[in-house]
């Protein structure tokens, strides 16, 4: 009776859920794989693919064995829905690469031009006109951890600017913010400590 409960058990439970944990780790790598190879990050993308292939064969494995298992499809599909999602949360958490941000606004642009450079953004600055009149267009280019920062600048002096976000391949040279390097542990030295001491 019980090994008839277990069997039971490991084909209709264990088996899908193992399946979809297979699949949502394989897309979701997959989807990294992506990314990397189309931000330019190909030293890491062949890695990528070797674990993705590596963890898809055991799951087709899986489905082999219980072709007359239906929650192993089921679980295939949820699998690679769900790791799509996570594939693009995980991207969106990483930040990596760089975007082209375009504004365009008619008040305050060269408070935002120079609230933007103070913060160590390259900004190139273009007059233009618009359907109501003349406008200002501004570019930059910037790391895409940053662009949060730079938004909210944007919208310090004009919350109704409009404005669109690009995803940059690859750049030379250029303006970017320098990264803040944090201290978490203070740096103590003997010197230091003798100084203090006297």
């Amino acid at each position: 009776m019980f090994e008839v409960i277990d069997a039971w058990v490991f084909t209709w439970i264990i088996v899908p859920m193992l399946i979809f944990v297979a699949r949502i780790l394989d897309v979701s790598i997959g989807t990294l794989r992506l990314i990397f190879i189309a931000k330019g990050y190909r030293m890491i993308a062949p890695l990528l693919g070797f674990f993705e292939v590596l963890i898809w064969l055991i799951a087709i494995r899986q489905i082999l064995q219980h072709l007359d298992n239906w929650a192993c499809y089921i679980a295939y599909g949820l699998g690679f829905a769900a790791g799509n999602y996570i594939g693009m949360l995980i991207d969106q958490h990483l930040s990596l690469g760089k975007v082209v941000l375009r504004v365009i606004t008619k008040i305050n642009a060269a408070e935002i031009t120079a609230s933007l450079r103070e913060e160590g953004f390259g900004v190139t600055e273009v007059s233009g006109e618009g359907k109501a009149g003349p406008i200002k267009i501004l570019f930059s280019t910037l790391n895409k951890k940053d662009l949060n920062n730079a938004i909210k600048i944007i919208h310090g002096f004009n919350p109704e600017a409009f404005y669109t976000i690009e995803e940059v391949a690859s750049v030379k040279e250029g303006y970017f913010k320098k990264p803040v390097r944090r201290r978490f542990i203070p740096m103590i030295s003997p010197f230091s400590m003798a100084r203090k001491g006297r």
